[in-house]
């Protein structure tokens, strides 16, 4: 089993010290960067992209007309909140909002939520039917 100290070195010390305080907003643009430069077409591609980047286990916890809740979940995920009760999850979350906004073709926007009591993270993606994405 090879560890994940290294990422978890460059992801929560390394690049909140490089970014600083505008290492979410950041690391949220930097997650839609990503999201476009791996266009996935399907949500079985959109989980299976997040196991393999170690991102964690995505998966739907509510859906509606206008926005989708998704949950994420691992033991990454949980040894990151137990080391750093304030880790960031915003590249994960712009990354999410970058793929449903080119599979849905309106403009999306996209939160997260930490419970540290279930060790996960919610991700609630939105968005306006009414607002179309012009290529």
């Amino acid at each position: 089993m090879i560890s994940v100290f290294g990422y978890e070195l460059i992801r929560e010390i390394l690049v909140p010290d490089l970014l600083g305080k505008e290492a979410p907003d950041i690391l949220y643009w930097a997650g839609k960067n990503l999201a476009r430069k791996f266009p996935l077409l399907s949500h079985d591609e959109l989980y299976a992209f997040f196991v393999e980047a170690g991102w964690g286990y995505l998966h739907i916890t509510k859906e509606g007309k206008l926005e989708t809740e998704y949950e994420l979940t691992s033991s990454i995920i949980k040894n990151r909140l137990k080391s750093n009760p304030d880790s960031c999850f915003r590249m994960e979350t712009g990354f999410l909002a970058q793929q449903i906004q080119s599979q849905k073709k309106v403009i999306t926007e996209a939160y997260e939520e930490i419970h540290k009591k279930q060790q996960s993270v919610k991700i609630i993606v939105k968005w306006d039917k009414k607002d179309p994405v012009h290529d």
